[in-house]
Order: structure tokens, then C-alpha cells, then sequence
């Protein structure tokens, strides 16, 4: 799943794929925003990443979609 996260005084916004649910996401977000400690995600290659809750923007969580293999047509 696709989570974009958007960072205060920053240009640019955080895409991040990971593997955790729809639900894990938002109850991390709501924990670190509630504690105002920090977000922390692990993306699908294992890499983790970091932001402070006190320097979240936003945070937008994609569609749980199985991807489709296979070169057919619909």
C-alpha cells in the first residue's frame, strides 16, 4: 500500500510503500500525533522511515489493491 506523507516547510511530500495494513497506518499516525512522539513506517524493501508528529503536514493512505500480474487485457 501507498502512504504519502506530507511534511511541514517541505516542498516535496514522503511516498512510502509498505506492507502494513490500511489500519496499522492510521493507528501508528494516531498514536504518534496523540503521544507527539514520531511516525515511524517500515517500507517493503525493510528500510524504516521517520518523521517527528509535531512536523506532520498530512498523511494519505492508498487503497489496500492486490496488483494484477499478467499482460491481459480487460
Amino acid at each position: 500500500m501507498e502512504v504519502t506523507i506530507g511534511v511541514q516547510n517541505l516542498g516535496r511530500e514522503l511516498v512510502v510503500e509498505t506492507d502494513d495494513t490500511a489500519e496499522a497506518v492510521a493507528a501508528a499516525v494516531g498514536s504518534a500525533l496523540a503521544d507527539g512522539t514520531v511516525l515511524q513506517l517500515t517500507d517493503t524493501k525493510g528500510r524504516r522511515v521517520i518523521v517527528p508528529a509535531s512536523a506532520l503536514g498530512y498523511v494519505e493512505i492508498g487503497a489496500e489493491t492486490q496488483r494484477r500480474v499478467g499482460f491481459g487485457s480487460l
